[in-house]
């Protein structure tokens, strides 16, 4: 009985600390905000900055940049954190960020300017444009370009990216498209809707098959140079430089990676890196329907196809050509979102208001579309409201500090007398999944105990099956049966 009162003093106290932490004035690192020219709005400042800066320490966050366009003029930029939690060293605004999925419209773009060009129609199959393109299945050899750019293929999505064993030379995308031939269709062509990274793998390699250069090499001179662009890339050298931001993944606490998401093979689906105000451009060039300064990227007809509506997802949302198309308070939105282990990326845009938001952050599972709508909510004139902190984020770090039951104690605290101030999703556990990933059995193992103490039953049994999700992917990884074991034998409180 006294051990456990002095676990759950010790709780109170790490809880009251955490509360004054997030709560009061610490100063928040800013450098180097007014790069290129931006001049800051200061009523969008005075509203989402002070809004931004408690969102960035309650999720203790490793770094955050976010910049917003309204009618092609950059109006708002902002950079918080550290590129490197080991070195402290500070974000700027124009520092790169691996942006992810942000990368596939940029695929579409490329696609609909061989379009024009009357080098590529949509529906013509695939295999006419690269012979060795070859899956199992019925329709594989009917499969289109525009059920490629909507994900309605009927193609598997990548399980294993091998970020642990990248590929940097420029044959890697060519080999990785015919290496796919003994992968199974899923689906019949056009008829779901179903994401499927390996397709746009697939639709890098038709742009440099016609291009007669690299899909990289295409991108550079075609799309990012023309659209403002000249420090983005698809390319990553094989020392990270400087200026790019390090990836973070939180377990308990967010710890920097030392590897990277990065495989020439998978760069149509996930490699561009850009910063702030390269993205804050690609926003102008798409709301001027293709044109960036005197750049003519598009034609503006060419929107009719990538923002048509072409396969319903649900009641709220579309895909278009690799965008999707949306709604977020009445107006109309199209945008990606993108993740990737160590990072996470939002970019949307509201054509109809000029209005454009970009969001990056240096670690995974981050809050980037909370931060999105909240950018979003003060562009259109209503009142931001920030988004509850996972109770996950102050009960992992008390895990990791304390122990055990100190965490239960915690969770138990917060959720008796502060449950409107927390999200108690167990969504927000997917730390579980990325300790195994890393090899951090020692955090996985803790991690798994402490959801076996927290919750329900029917909720370590999901845990368990998303569990057994990655380790069929990952058949390899040792240490996962070991966490199976604990969600399965170990008894809840």
């Amino acid at each position: 009985m006294t051990r456990f009162i002095n676990s759950l003093t010790s709780c109170f106290l790490a809880f009251t600390l955490y509360l004054t932490v997030i709560s009061c004035t610490k100063p928040t690192p800013e450098f180097n905000q007014n790069h290129n020219n931006i001049t800051i709005d200061p009523y969008i400042d005075s509203l989402l900055t002070p809004i931004v800066n408690q969102i960035y320490q309650s999720y203790e966050l490793p770094g955050l940049v976010l910049g917003i366009v309204k009618e092609q003029e950059i109006v708002y930029s902002k950079a918080l954190g550290y590129k490197n939690l080991d070195t402290q060293e500070p974000l700027d605004i124009n520092d790169i960020f691996h942006m992810a999925s942000v990368s596939k419209p940029f695929v579409a773009s490329a696609v609909m300017q061989l379009v024009e060009l009357g080098k590529v129609d949509l529906d013509t199959p695939v295999v006419h444009y690269l012979p060795y393109f070859s899956l199992q299945g019925e329709g594989s050899k009917d499969i289109t370009i525009r059920q490629m750019l909507t994900h309605t293929s009927g193609m598997p999505d990548v399980e294993d990216y091998q970020w642990d064993n990248p590929v940097y030379t420029e044959d890697a995308l060519k080999n990785y498209v015919r290496s796919i031939s003994s992968e199974q269709l899923i689906g019949l062509p056009g008829e779901r809707f179903a994401y499927s990274n390996m397709a746009f793998e697939c639709l890098g390699a038709v742009i440099g098959k016609i291009s007669g250069v690299s899909f990289a090499e295409y991108q550079q001179k075609h799309i990012l140079e023309a659209a403002g662009m000249i420090e983005s890339t698809f390319l990553k050298p094989l020392h990270l430089p400087n200026e790019w931001a390090v990836p973070h993944n939180r377990m308990t606490i967010s710890v920097p990676w030392h590897g990277y998401p990065y495989n020439r093979m998978h760069g149509p689906s996930s490699t561009l890196h850009s910063n702030v105000p390269e993205m804050c451009n690609w926003a102008i060039t798409n709301m001027n329907r293709g044109v960036f300064r005197n750049n003519q990227v598009l034609k503006p007809e060419s929107y009719e196809s990538l923002w048509h509506p072409w396969f319903e997802i649900d009641e709220n949302s579309h895909v278009g050509l690799s965008w999707f198309l949306g709604s977020y308070r009445g107006e109309n939105t199209v945008g990606h979102s993108g993740g990737d282990i160590g990072f996470s990326t939002n970019f949307i845009m509201v054509p109809e208001k000029s209005i454009a938001v970009v969001v990056m952050c240096n670690q995974s599972a981050a809050p980037v579309e909370e931060i999105t709508n909240l950018a979003l909510d003060i562009m259109l004139g209503f009142d931001p409201a920030p988004p509850l902190v996972p109770a996950s984020i102050p009960v992992s770090q008390e895990l990791y500090l304390n122990g055990l039951p100190t965490a239960v104690a915690l969770w138990d605290s917060l959720k008796s007398f502060h449950s409107e101030k927390f999200d108690f999703d167990p969504q927000h556990f997917s730390g579980l999944t990325v300790a195994l990933y890393l090899d951090r059995i020692e955090e996985a193992e803790s991690l798994a105990r402490l959801c076996v103490n927290i919750f329900p039953e029917e909720v370590t049994n999901y845990l368990k099956d998303r569990t057994e999700a990655y380790l069929k992917v990952n058949p390899d990884n040792q240490s996962g049966a070991a966490i199976i074991q604990i969600l399965e034998q170990e008894s809840p409180r």
